[in-house]
This record gives C-alpha cells, structure tokens and sequence, in this order.
C-alpha cells in the first residue's frame, strides 16, 4: 500500500512508514503505522459522556430555559433511540452559546417547528420529546460499546469541534486545518479567504468527482504533505445518504446521494486542488475496500492514514437511531482487531458537531473562527492507556498533529513552510499548544489484546442522575 518515497523530504519520514519487517525497530508514536479516524455526527459530550463516572459531564442544578413551554428543561436520561436535536449552523452556535451562558439550546430546538429556519421546517413529529431532546442525555443503558470503550481505552473529556459551526465547514478543518473560499477555477492557494461559509462541493452533491468540481478548494490539504512524502491515505465512504442537509442551518431536508465518486459536505477531498493534481482521486474509496484492506492475513493492507465518514442511516445524526451509528462503529472497531493491523493501529472516534444538543461548557475562543461546542472522543489502540480520561483541551486539529508527528517529522500544514503557501490566518496545530494525542498513550506497555464487543449489546447499568 506504501508508495516509493520521493524527493529529499522521504528522508525526514524514512522510517517512520516503515514495512512489517521492520516494525520491532520503531519506537514511541512510531509504533503507530496505521492511523484510523472514524467520524461520526451531531453529538455532545454531555449528550452521550454527561453521566460518565470521573468525567467533565453535567453539573449539578443546569435548567435551560424554554420559552415554548414555559420555565426551563433539564437535562434529563432521553430512552429514545431516534432523536430531533437542533439547528448546527453558525448562526446556531452562536446563540447556543450565547456569550458563555449556554442556554439556547431549547429555544433554537423549538423554533425550527415554526419554521423559523431557512429550509428547516422539521417534519419531526413522530419523535418524542423532539424539541426538548437536545437537553435529554444517553448511557450504557442505550450506547454500552461507547462506554466500553470509555472504560477500557481513552476517553477526551475536553475535545472541541475546530470551527463553531456545521458539517462542511468541520469537515475541511478536519483535512486541512482550514477552510475559505477560493475563486472558482482558481488554482492559487494565495487567492483563498478565510470563512465559515465555504462553497457547496456539488450542484445537489450528485455530480461525479472526475467532472470540474462546483467548488474550487484550492488551499493545502493534509494529503498533499502524505504524497510528497510517500505516506500512504485513503478516505472511505459509507455509501447511502447524506448525513446533513444543503442549508447549514436547517435539520430537516430529502437525503441526496452519497458515494466515493461524488462531492460532499462529508467527502471534501475530491474538490482539493492538491488531491486532483496529486492524481489521488482513487484513494477516495467505498467502505467496502477498506474491509477487503482488513482482509489480509499475512500483512496489514490498510494504508498509513485512513478517514472513514459514514451515511445518514449510521451516523448518528438525528434521526437516525443511535443503536445503528453505535454498531457501525463496533463493527469497525472488531474488524480492525480481527486483523493484522491492530498491532499497529490506532483508531480515533469523533463525532464533528454539536448537532443541537446541550453541552455545559464553554468553548474556548482560539482564533477567529473557533473553537466549536465540545464533542466526545475516544481514543483505540494497543498502546492506549487504560480507563483514561484526557482533559487535555483538544479539537480535530489534533489528528493532524498526530499524523504529522508520526509520519511527516513533525512537518505542518503551515504556510512558511509546507511548500504550497496559502493565506490561512494560523497553523491550527500549533494552537493546540502542548496538548499532545500522544498522552494518550503508552508506548512503553505491553500491547492490549483486541476487546471485541458485541454489534448488538445487551443493555448496560443505568448511570446517576446529574
């Protein structure tokens, strides 16, 4: 899966990429020869992590006012597998937030049913509680496999979206530590601009990704580092539909398509520059390769980096029902384990946004453009520390600073240096300062055994009322 590493810059990396018969020599986060960012969406920390025993999770007395109804909610067990949540725009965040109180949680949730949203009408009436269910919380009653994991693995009690708004927006962050708009057709990198609104990838997301691409992302890309460097990547997609809706603002919308060969708010890579000049539009993939990668018995077929972004159904994003999105991921994680990449591998599971749903601490402002309403994170790997909890401050920022520092030498997307310039306002990875994936680990234990979990779980003990 490995390229031949061109080029001067190969001999920073020589090494850290190494083949399986060279694996004994690596030391620290050089044992990772496999990263897997798994990324699903539209949830909170206190949504899913709120009553989970030693964490940052709901304070004691929180009631959120409710305007629709009268007096205030409070956070309460929600035993509804589908769930409404909220409008996850910019606009959104913003009056989530509201200058630190975090009490907007409701009236932003109750006023989509008036229709108050642009494109967000939210035809949610055959859920519970829709309107009041950002408030509501989920355990090892409805998700145990997460807090499994939580339990035997890393949990990140501090992990922040990049960008306090929606799913594209995230999602670029997510590759590239950035986002902006770029003249359409304009190859330039200089000649982007910061924003939050970037440009849709595709006319309705359905137009093939060899075509022209609608949008022109012409800024530099984690990949375009990996190339040079002759580190392998793939990003996979869950084929179906797509998890979030045209309008960043709206909830409620008719599911377009989603595959490896279309533009989308969850498949960005295919309109950067970078990836199209670097010929590596194959290297965007259906989910079913990476399990043919796992396949392999006598050697890991997984490439170096691995994203994978699922569909609607699996995703978690309101209303898809949480056991699905749970299972999906369990079934990833055990494929993993099963085959010879574990050894190597670690896995990291995010969710992109806040979906709507409350979360009681305030996001710390780093830049112009965010950080975003905090999110769960968990931490796999045979080198993981056991029934962890980082509260160190994080966002996604940090699986590049990972990626960097495990196969590109420390090398970052940064403007001075990267070979590419472009105008971003900071180099995102160095704004996490200290904070280091990296404490997540042992590298120095003897590596875990694979924890495979049922798909299906029984139910686990009910948590304590915050």
């Amino acid at each position: 899966m490995r390229r031949t590493m061109p080029l001067v810059f190969a001999a920073l990396v020589c090494g850290l990429a190494n083949p399986a018969g060279a694996r004994a020599e690596l030391e620290g986060i050089h044992k990772i020869q496999h990263v897997v960012v798994i990324m699903q969406e539209n949830r909170t920390f206190d949504t899913y992590f709120g009553t989970y025993p030693g964490a940052n999770g709901i304070p004691h007395g929180v009631c959120v006012p409710d305007p629709g109804n009268g007096g205030c909610v409070r956070p309460f067990f929600n035993p509804e597998e589908r769930n409404a949540g909220g409008p996850h725009g910019n606009v959104a965040s913003i009056e989530d937030v509201d200058e630190g109180k975090m009490d907007g949680f409701v009236r932003l949730a109750e006023s989509r049913f008036g229709c108050t949203e642009t494109g967000g009408c939210g035809k949610f009436q055959n859920i519970p509680l829709a309107g009041i269910d950002v408030m509501g919380y989920h355990d090892a009653r409805q998700i145990p496999n997460y807090w499994k994991y939580a339990e035997e693995f890393v949990l990140q009690d501090a992990m922040f979206e990049p960008v306090d708004t929606w799913s594209l927006t995230q999602h670029l962050f997510f590759v590239s530590g950035w986002s902006a708009v770029c003249p359409k057709g304009d190859n330039n990198p200089l000649d982007c601009v910061n924003t939050l609104k970037p440009i849709q990838p595709a006319d309705n997301w359905a137009k093939p990704i060899e075509q022209p691409p609608r949008a022109t992302y012409a800024w530099t890309d984690i990949t375009y580092l990996l190339a040079r460097a002759g580190v392998s990547w793939r990003y996979y997609m869950h084929e179906g539909a797509e998890p979030d809706c045209e309008d960043d603002e709206a909830v409620s919308c008719e599911h377009v398509k989603l595959n490896a060969k279309t533009p989308g708010i969850w498949n960005p890579l295919a309109d950067f520059v970078d990836v199209r000049q670097d010929r590596q539009l194959g290297d965007i993939q259906p989910l079913p390769k990476l399990y043919k990668a796992l396949a392999a018995e006598s050697a890991c077929g997984l490439p170096n980096v691995s994203w994978i972004a699922p569909s609607q159904e699996v995703s978690d994003h309101p209303p898809a029902p949480i056991w699905k999105g749970q299972a999906y991921v369990t079934t990833l994680v055990n494929s993993i384990m099963r085959s010879p990449c574990w050894k190597s591998s670690a896995i990291f599971v995010s969710w992109d946004d806040w979906g709507g749903f409350y979360d009681h601490v305030v996001p710390p402002s780093v830049d112009e453009n965010g950080y975003g309403i905090r999110v769960p994170g968990l931490v796999i790997s045979p080198y993981a520390k056991r029934g962890y909890i980082d509260n160190q401050q994080l966002s996604h920022d940090a699986y590049l600073k990972f990626i960097e520092d495990d196969f590109l030498a420390g090398q970052r997307l940064d403007p001075s240096t990267d070979g590419r310039p472009d105008p971003r306002p900071d180099v995102r990875e160095r704004m996490l300062g200290a904070a280091d994936l990296a404490h997540d680990f042992n590298f120095k234990q003897t590596p875990r055994q694979p924890l495979l979990l049922p798909a299906k779980p029984a139910p686990g003990p009910a948590s304590e009322t915050p």
